[in-house]
């Protein structure tokens, strides 16, 4: 069995690697230019040890996938994130959920014929990161989709580690979508746990994406916010999570900088954001960065900063029991998580041509997958 669903269709991109130094800050090492991307066949050979073969069932398109596939004006890829682009080229996605068909050895938690969701972030469970329990931090993390092999691909091969049983809330389509979810909604939950949302704060989020409506209905839904708020420049999106959101708000708004603000999401990789709205942030205020933008944060308000004793973190990741959370809350109806979801793409080829061409992506979706089967 583990040898039978060898031949398998990838979105692969490639990209010439030109490391060079930057000395404008936009980014520390700009490495990969001229991406490309191209749906290819491949072969998964043998199966590892400890891993999952699964046959992909949907896949989500993250906004750090347009990011890879778009270059700027010198030509160089856009994203900030951690990537790894080999000669071979790197399949994309991190987002997903499949069927397993069948199980490494090892493999006690997992049999053929399950669902499962897949996390984005593969741990060594050794450094002093992971012995500690901070997951989200490990210092020989790699990425899914960015530093090794990811989801947008007929059939892959997973740690089992990385996989999580969704059988019980995948009994229909709408679970299906659920669970490919997982991810967004797991690096959402993490940036409302770490910012200590709770009873009656307010919550200013920037960026209507997947990840600002997942903060959004999370705020409301489960931390308890009483007032929320999402900013962003696209009409499609700020509507749309306008259904968890008190008041919605063009980038334009002058209001944004005086609404007495206990926590702000930046979701949206505008860092410039940060000095604008600060002065409406109340004190003991929490402010998250979750959005890569590989811009420098500028501040010129330090002052109300210490005087107020605003907290300012950064977010990364998924890590920690989020998935188990998310897909208990799921199960118990209090997390629609299918409702981010505006559009599917029907096959890869199509994927292709839509990352290539993404505006409409932008401008009239907020959560998108691609099926896969």
């Amino acid at each position: 069995m583990a040898n039978t669903y060898q031949a398998r269709e990838c979105l692969v991109v490639h990209a010439d690697e030109m490391p060079v130094i930057s000395m404008n800050l936009h980014k520390q090492t700009i490495r990969y230019k001229n991406p490309r991307l191209s749906v290819e066949n491949r072969s998964l050979g043998l199966m590892l040890p400890d891993y999952l073969r699964v046959q992909m069932i949907y896949a989500g398109i993250c906004g750090t996938d347009l990011h890879i596939v778009k270059s700027d004006s010198a030509g160089f890829v856009l994203t900030t994130s951690p990537l790894q682009i080999p000669f071979q080229g790197r399949v994309l996605g991190h987002e997903g959920v499949g069927r397993v068909l069948s199980v490494g050895d090892g493999i006690s938690n997992f049999r053929p014929g399950d669902i499962v969701g897949m996390e984005s972030i593969v741990t060594c469970q050794s450094c002093d990161s992971c012995r500690r329990g901070q997951f989200n931090q490990c210092l020989d993390a790699q990425l899914i989709g960015l530093e090794r092999d990811g989801l947008f691909s007929t059939f892959v091969d997973i740690p089992a580690s990385i996989a999580h049983n969704c059988n019980a809330i995948t009994k229909d389509e709408d679970g299906m979508k659920a669970a490919a979810c997982l991810e967004p909604a797991g690096v959402a939950w993490l940036a409302c746990e770490r910012s200590a949302i709770s009873g009656g704060d307010r919550v200013l989020i920037f960026g209507a994406g997947p990840l600002g409506y997942y903060c959004a209905m999370l705020s409301r839904l489960v931390f308890g916010a009483s007032w929320v708020g999402i900013v962003d420049p696209v009409v499609f999106r700020r509507e749309h999570a306008g259904r968890w959101c008190d008041d919605i708000f063009d980038v334009s708004d002058d209001r944004i900088e005086h609404l007495n603000i206990d926590v702000v999401v930046e979701a949206s990789g505008v860092i410039d954001n940060i000095q604008r709205v600060i002065a409406g942030v109340k004190p003991n205020g929490r402010i998250v960065l979750l959005g890569r933008g590989g811009q420098p944060l500028r501040l010129d308000v330090v002052d109300d900063i210490i005087t107020k004793g605003i907290t300012l973190l950064g977010v990364r990741g998924h890590l920690g029991g989020a998935f188990g959370r998310i897909i208990t809350l799921y199960q118990a109806k209090r997390l629609p998580l299918s409702s981010a979801v505006t559009n599917v793409i029907e096959s890869l080829y199509a994927l292709e041509k839509d990352l290539i061409h993404s505006e409409h992506l932008i401008n009239q979706n907020c959560k998108v997958l691609v099926t896969l089967i």
